[in-house]
């Protein structure tokens, strides 16, 4: 982060055969040691089977279960007079997407299934019915939220 001046945003393509810009950054994410041809194919291996299962076309299922596990609003800490407070405070929509492709690829990729894109496939499903583990965690972000409404004043 230079102290100068912004760092100017990148220009995002879509991917080659949705053309969705999100299902790009979701697979950036999925990405491991640059290897995206095989990222791609666990992302359309774990379309195939969310299509089977959800009886919808993926990609808006896909955002569907995005869209569920996108938290609003969250805790940050701050130092007030010698003691640090769980302040709660809204989130930038970009961020909030980076929070629930984080959330979805981590609970994914602790799930029990064999192959990653089957667990990819069943946190889709999971997120998308507005259960499994990234979904809990959103609820949970929310309830330490409104747990720690009273701090909100030293917020700015």
């Amino acid at each position: 982060m230079p102290r100068r001046r912004e760092v100017p945003k990148r220009k995002i393509t879509g991917d080659a055969k949705y053309g969705s810009k999100l299902v790009s950054r979701f697979i950036q994410s999925i990405m491991r040691d640059g290897k995206k041809s095989l990222a791609e194919s666990i992302l359309y291996d774990a379309f195939d089977i969310v299509e089977e299962k959800a009886n919808e076309a993926p990609l808006k299922t896909f955002e569907k279960a995005i869209e569920n596990i996108r938290p609003v609003i969250e805790v940050k800490s701050r130092r007030v007079g010698g003691s640090t407070y769980q302040v709660p405070t809204e989130i930038k929509s970009s961020r909030q997407i980076a929070l629930a492709i984080r959330w979805l690829i981590g609970f994914a990729r602790k799930r029990s299934e064999k192959d990653m894109f089957r667990k990819l496939a069943g946190e889709i499903v999971d997120a998308a019915n507005k259960r499994g583990a990234s979904v809990k965690k959103k609820e949970d972000t929310h309830k330490m939220a409104e747990a720690n409404k009273a701090f909100a004043h030293y917020r700015w």
